[in-house]
């Protein structure tokens, strides 16, 4: 008997660790499903889907539960050849949106569609009050996660401790059948039990495990995400507004940011762009006959008197804006090379409709943002992840089409200048 409870004490012990340790795989897998249908979903989904409202496509969150896995793994790759197949779920549903084709998107894995489904599902992680400066990226395992792997170990534990007494008990009656004397152990206090339990090597080995486990995964997490600032959003010294602007007004994105196509840097428009307008569009009928006080700070800010019309350069004072996107010292980013050369590579990999910039590649549905905020992760993985899956359209490229006519001197052995390959253009070195 006493050989069948210490097989029973082995084996309970092995399952118990082996559930915490799947427990903790297991979830940490699904938050980075999550984690990582988010960024994806980010990336393709949103210039025509919200989770909870309706925009191009209907809102996603009521809409999912309602399919198979399968079926919409099958609608997400490529929607169009799915309803002309025939398929009677797949034409109902192309009812969704009438005015508007689903885009289909092949590259995408069946994983990677799982992930985005996993995020849809989870909807987006809750952020500490507002977005603060410097707030780094909420992509963490969710405190639901964490609340269900201590209650595991904590409900495993209570079982051992139950069936260690179950089987002391039956010891205890089958020797007193066999006549033999039993000896009463002293009560132990609490402490002096968890003294003796950590006296066990298993449980003092288990325990550092799990304890290694935790705070590297933790640590890891934290590291990895040090320095990501997706979602961050600082409170600008003017409100302005780009889903007034480039969504209800339809301003080009080149009108205010004409650098992001010549230079390196988009550059923030001057206070003078804004006058092209706002020397008519005063915002009165909203404030009682009075200024718009955000206008007013434009106003301010230039010395300008909206009654007389005229200037004063003595009152002239910069507009602090607060950076949004930054990147380190290090890195080098052309604008003009990603929205002029790479343009038709980019939209075609992101799957941007015809009316959409080429911007929100990587800054989002940016006509949709009451207050612009970072909404690409920016790291390095991203970029390279990027360079990785996008097809070049080399074809009537420009720029393409001088690095052929530098090669083509370089193996006749004439003469190449930087001229030839672009370097006459003042974002090669101004910037």
């Amino acid at each position: 008997m006493r050989n069948i409870s210490l097989i029973i004490r082995r084996v309970w012990k092995s399952a118990f660790m082996f559930t915490a340790l799947s427990v903790l795989i297991v979830s940490g897998t699904k938050a980075q499903d999550a984690v990582e249908g988010r960024k994806i979903f980010k990336e393709k989904c949103t210039s025509c889907h919200a989770l909870d409202r309706d925009l191009i496509g209907p809102a996603l969150q009521p809409l999912i539960p309602t399919k198979s896995e399968e079926f919409l793994i099958k609608w997400i790759n490529n929607a169009p050849a799915f309803i002309a197949s025939g398929d009677k779920e797949a034409v109902e549903a192309s009812k969704w949106n009438p005015n508007a084709d689903m885009t289909a998107f092949p590259t995408l894995t069946p994983d990677q569609i799982k992930s985005i489904l996993a995020y849809v599902k989870a909807g987006e992680p809750k952020k500490e009050g507002e977005v603060a400066a410097g707030a780094g990226a909420s992509d963490e395992v969710s405190s639901f996660s964490i609340a269900g792997i201590v209650a595991v170990i904590l409900i495993s534990i209570a079982i051992l401790i139950i069936l260690g007494r179950a089987i002391k008990m039956l010891e205890r009656l089958i020797l007193k059948k066999q006549g033999v004397e039993i000896i009463e152990e002293e009560n132990v206090s609490m402490a002096a039990g968890i003294g003796q339990l950590f006296k066990n090597k298993k449980f003092v080995f288990f325990f550092i495990l799990c304890l290694v486990i935790s705070l590297g995964s933790f640590g890891w997490m934290g590291m990895w995400n040090t320095g990501v600032h997706t979602g961050y959003q600082p409170t600008q010294p003017i409100k302005f507004s780009h889903e007034l602007h480039a969504g209800v007004n339809q301003i080009d994105c080149q009108y205010c940011h004409a650098g992001a196509f010549e230079s390196k840097n988009a550059t923030i428009p001057s206070l003078n762009v804004c006058m092209n307008c706002h020397k008519q569009v005063q915002g009165r009928d909203n404030h009682d006959g009075n200024i718009s006080p955000e206008i007013q700070k434009i106003y301010n800010a230039l010395g300008y008197d909206a009654d007389n019309m005229s200037y004063d350069k003595s009152k002239e004072k910069p507009v602090e804006w607060i950076r949004v996107h930054n990147l380190p010292d290090f890195a080098y980013f052309n604008h003009s090379q990603h929205v002029v050369v790479a343009e038709e590579a980019i939209r075609k990999e992101k799957g941007l409709k015809p009316n959409e910039p080429v911007c929100f590649a990587c800054h989002g549905p940016v006509n949709t943002m009451e207050e612009i905020y970072q909404y690409s992760p920016l790291t390095m993985k991203w970029c390279i992840n990027c360079h990785k899956d996008t097809q070049l359209e080399v074809k009537d490229n420009a720029y393409y089409t001088k690095v052929i006519e530098a090669h083509e001197k370089i193996k006749k052995g004439e003469k190449v200048t930087p001229a030839l390959l672009g370097g006459m253009e003042c974002g090669k070195c101004h910037y």
